[in-house]
């Protein structure tokens, strides 16, 4: 009998490239918010998923980007490059359908981590015509020696069994870190926030969606359901108005959506209240972004 592995897969990329598509394609389960715009994650989150022979670990980070202005921007660069230096395993997830300045940049951090590298084409399933793919693979295959070259896509979940198969090769023979039925390292206080800032996120219009957090303030579990308050943070008080919406018409639909979903997940009633605030110039304040949840390392 082989023995048990397990260790830590750090999930690298640029910003919206696909990679908490990826973890929750492979969980089956929620484990990270997705939308379509940019830096939609912020936090490292760890997905454990046990299997009969190994149990990984994965990290899902947020995606290294150029433009770090703010200190939320350079706390995001910061998670995700120290989650390298900690890995077992590095899946470097690219689009195969372009390659940008951005992913270059990735590239070049990846070059010096001990860790073996593999790479992740993903969104293979946009790739027209077929034959294009092996010219993709064939140019990842000369920017750096990687241990191995994936194609996939994420949200079709094609090929995602082979690369479940292929990870443990690369991680070292060790016991289980984590009980067999925890799935991520995160509370449900924290899921609760994140899913609001997704319907949030999903709703308002392209820039206003960097400008505001979430923070549970009261999470009570009772026998007839769960009671949530969460404060939703924003810099200015014309984003107020925004997020409110008229007669609070955008508050209520983003309320409605949460409240679905984390009683879904949960399988109880949800009661939800939701608040907003003005915190000014939070996302540039490392002091209000520790109050406010981030891991500020």
């Amino acid at each position: 009998m082989s023995a048990y592995r397990c260790g830590m897969v750090a999930v690298i990329g640029r910003p919206n490239v696909g990679k908490s598509t990826l973890i929750n394609a492979v969980m089956g389960r929620k484990v990270s918010i997705v939308t379509a715009k940019p830096q939609t994650t912020r936090h490292r989150i760890l997905a454990v998923h046990t299997a009969e022979h190994a149990q990984v670990i994965f990290v899902d980070t947020p995606g290294l980007h150029r433009k770090a202005a703010k200190a939320m921007n350079r706390i995001m660069n910061r998670t995700a490059t120290n989650a390298l230096a900690d890995a077992d395993l590095v899946l470097f997830v690219s689009d195969a359908t372009r390659w940008t300045s951005e992913d270059n940049d990735v590239l070049q951090r990846l070059k010096s981590c001990r860790a073996p590298v593999v790479a992740l084409l993903n969104k293979v399933d946009k790739v027209h015509p077929k034959e294009k793919l092996f010219d993709a693979l064939e140019t990842m295959s000369k920017r750096h020696e990687f241990a191995e070259i994936v194609p996939i896509s994420a949200q079709k979940y094609d090929n995602l069994d082979h690369l479940m198969a292929l990870i443990p090769i690369y991680l070292p023979e060790s016991p289980p870190l984590f009980p067999g039925d925890m799935h991520t390292d995160r509370s449900a206080d924290f899921h609760a926030a994140e899913v609001i800032r997704e319907k949030l996120t999903l709703l308002l219009h392209q820039e206003l969606p960097y400008g505001l957090t979430v923070q549970v303030e009261r999470y009570l579990t009772e026998d007839r359901g769960v009671t949530i308050n969460a404060v939703i943070w924003v810099e200015r008080d014309s984003q107020k108005g925004i997020v409110v919406g008229k007669s609070g018409g955008v508050l209520k639909k983003v309320g409605r959506a949460a409240r679905l979903e984390i009683a879904e997940q949960l399988g109880c009633p949800v009661h939800l209240e939701l608040w907003v605030k003005v915190k000014s110039n939070w996302a540039d304040s490392e002091k209000d972004l520790h109050s406010l949840g981030y891991d500020v390392p």
